[in-house]
């Protein structure tokens, strides 16, 4: 890892000056994980008032709840003292703007690449996306029927988070 990543490796030598955090284990310590965006904009602790180690994060586009999550979510509840899960997609969300066919077109126009084998999971109603992957988590075989489990969306450019009731 040469050149194009020397800014990160020398910003990782300044933190690791101080690092504070060889003390913590792998569990939850606020039994939280969160499904939430890959949007740089959020900060998922900063945003909670959580620190390093409190909870576990699970970010993907348009933080949707796939087979993936589920298999994290109970290596999270069963290995590392999970015992809630808010799912927390946000406002101003490019998954939200489009549909996969759309994504699919625009890759293939911009770029050449046939990105149609996969599926994006695009939310043009992210109300309805966040109900269903909350009902998704309630319902899993694999989870515990007591598992708490919550939605809110998170505004990007308030800093205010909406629960969404089910």
């Amino acid at each position: 890892m040469k050149g194009e990543f020397d800014d990160l490796l020398a910003a990782n030598e300044q933190y690791a000056r101080t690092f504070p955090y060889s003390d913590l284990t792998g569990q939850a310590a606020r039994g939280l994980a969160m499904v939430t965006c890959m949007d740089s904009r959020i900060d998922p602790l900063g945003l909670l008032g959580l620190r390093a180690g409190d909870a576990k994060i699970i970010r993907n586009a348009g933080a949707r709840v796939t087979d993936d999550v589920l298999r994290t979510l109970v290596l999270a509840v069963y290995l590392l003292g999970v015992n809630r899960v808010l799912v927390m997609p946000h406002t101003d969300c490019r998954m939200s703007k489009s549909t996969d066919d759309d994504v699919h077109q625009l890759i293939a126009d911009q770029y050449g690449v046939d990105t149609r084998s996969l599926e994006f999971k695009t939310v043009p109603d992210q109300d309805a996306a966040l109900r269903h992957d909350l009902v998704r988590i309630r319902t899993s075989p694999f989870l515990p029927q007591d598992l708490v489990v919550g939605g809110a969306i998170y505004d990007v450019h308030t800093g205010r988070l909406h629960p969404v009731e089910m």
